[in-house]
């Protein structure tokens, strides 16, 4: 594993921190909940994320940069996942658009710590236990198999804040944008906490298959934990831009399964057969390409016509 120049980190974590600081900044209060927005800010993330990559290949040279752009392409992808299952917990807790993004911005905080610890634990376990690269491998082909069979789109209530809910003392009805309050003496969660709780304990149970798809990859930290940062950064407003087109994405979960799939079989036999870094991201682009083209088409088709809508 080549070594990361401590310079390259300090450039990384200034550059991360600045963008978490423009995120939160730029995004208060109602500006950039828009559509248009949304889509506009996701095309700058999708471009900030490129644009390390084209970093990475400056100071590590082109082979590096792939390896980042495959493992970004990876987290980018599995990250839809997370953001089908934030749109079940804002709806379930009746939270309105102008509420969710101090929830997504402290969901995206706690994800960069968590996918931290995850990532540094697991290039450790690697290097120590190689057999635990063919657990992550096992891990991944189940969880494709679990996609492959569930929608997560179509999943009901989270099954975390449901347990929370009945656990905690909450709040009926949301309190502005207070995650507390105090009544009789007695501090009570809002429903706003709920759906930070529920977007971390998420982003756990994701990064269980997340983490390892990246390893797939490569097991430098330097790459694994930019690529993963720089997937993350954009998920506020992704998620705005999928919670509109939710109805139309109907196969895209066979792509995801497809995804891991390929990730979990690339671990398991990295010992046998070498896929490079440009291959992976050739087959994730044609994987996702194919569910999303076949999603749109089935959109247009059952399209209600014009006169069935004013029926």
């Amino acid at each position: 594993m080549e070594h990361t120049p401590a310079w390259m980190w300090w450039v990384f974590w200034a550059l991360l921190l600045t963008l978490l600081g423009v995120d939160l900044l730029a995004h208060r209060g109602s500006r950039g909940q828009s559509r248009g927005a949304a889509l506009a800010w996701t095309g700058i993330w999708v471009a900030v994320g490129l644009a390390f990559g084209g970093f990475v290949w400056a100071t590590r040279g082109g082979e590096a940069a792939s390896t980042y752009l495959a493992a970004w392409l990876i987290e980018k992808s599995l990250s839809l996942d997370n953001l089908f299952v934030f749109l079940v917990i804002f709806r379930g807790l009746g939270v309105p658009p102008a509420l969710q993004h101090p929830v997504l911005f402290l969901g995206i905080f706690g994800a960069l710590v968590l996918r931290a610890g995850f990532i540094f634990a697991g290039a450790a376990a690697l290097e120590r236990w190689s057999w635990v690269s063919y657990v992550f491998g096992a891990i991944l082909l189940v969880t494709a198999w679990r996609v492959l069979r569930e929608d997560p789109a179509k999943q009901g209530d989270s099954r975390a804040v449901q347990w929370l809910s009945r656990r905690l003392p909450v709040t009926r009805e949301l309190e502005g944008s207070r995650f507390v309050v105090k009544r009789e003496g007695r501090w009570l969660a809002t429903p706003l906490f709920l759906a930070v709780v529920g977007l971390e304990v998420t982003d756990i149970l994701f990064a269980v298959d997340s983490v390892p798809a990246a390893f797939s990859v490569t097991h430098d930290t330097f790459l694994l934990y930019s690529s993963n940062a720089f997937a993350i950064l954009g998920l506020r407003a992704l998620y705005l831009v999928i919670a509109e087109a939710v109805g139309s994405l109907e196969y895209l979960h066979y792509g995801l399964a497809g995804v891991l799939g390929f990730a979990g079989l690339k671990m398991l036999l990295a010992s046998w057969v070498e896929i490079s870094p440009l291959l992976s991201v050739a087959l994730i682009v044609v994987l996702l390409g194919a569910a999303v083209g076949a999603s749109l088409r089935h959109a247009r088709r059952h399209r209600p016509t014009r006169r069935e809508a004013e029926a």
